[in-house]
């Protein structure tokens, strides 16, 4: 029964996290399909560069509230139920984890559309406001600097990973947080800086794209 709760967690936060919503948004608002334009990225920051601030702060929006919901949830779900593996215990707290990595999984492959997706980078910060909302608005100050100074979104959202990693390593060595923060905080801020490898060389490269003013009419 507790090994099903925890399997349930899971499927949900990958279903969840598997909806697309920057093809949902960019089909309702304008009638494309935004894989087909821009970066040809399912995400929020290419809805905004193609079609302007409005649908891209929707889809930014959703992408957050898809990694919330079924975070919260988790932890209804898991309650005060424990499971031991050989000797671990996963509580709640795991429940919730297991579910924010299963939402960035879904959103980076989703199975709604052939396993084609986004980067990840909103879910990731919509989890962490459900989890820890403090590493939420930490990492999405970095972000927003980094982004206002340098004008890659990209760029932002690897820092504001980063960021919060180091804050967990702090944190948990300070014991003001336990351990399985820091765990999902290495493991994410490693996915995040995988699925954004390609923005890496570009940015190495100086051709990534930037959000200039055009980006946000």
């Amino acid at each position: 029964m507790i090994v099903a709760k925890f399997v349930l967690v899971a499927v949900i936060g990958y279903l969840m996290g598997a909806i697309p919503f920057a093809l949902i948004i960019s089909k309702q608002m304008a009638g494309i399909d935004i894989s087909k334009h821009g970066s040809g990225n399912l995400g929020g920051t290419n809805v905004l560069r193609v079609l302007g601030f409005k649908a891209g702060a929707i889809v930014m929006a959703l992408d957050l509230a898809k990694a919330f919901a079924p975070v919260m949830l988790a932890k209804f779900i898991i309650g005060d139920s424990v499971l031991s593996i050989a000797g671990f215990t996963l509580n709640w707290q795991w429940g919730q984890v297991i579910t924010a990595l299963m939402v960035m999984v879904g959103h980076s492959w989703s199975v709604y559309i052939k396993f084609r997706g986004g980067k990840g980078a909103a879910a990731y910060f919509g989890s962490w406001f459900a989890i820890f909302p403090v590493a939420a608005l930490f990492g999405g100050a970095i972000l927003i600097l980094t982004v206002w100074l340098s004008k890659y979104m990209s760029l932002g959202s690897i820092l504001g990973s980063l960021g919060i990693l180091c804050l967990f390593m702090v944190l948990t060595v300070a014991d003001v947080s336990p351990p399985v923060y820091l765990v999902y905080s290495i493991v994410s801020a490693a996915l995040i800086v995988y699925q954004h490898r390609s923005n890496i060389s570009r940015l190495q490269a100086g051709t990534e794209s930037r959000m200039d003013k055009s980006a946000l009419r």
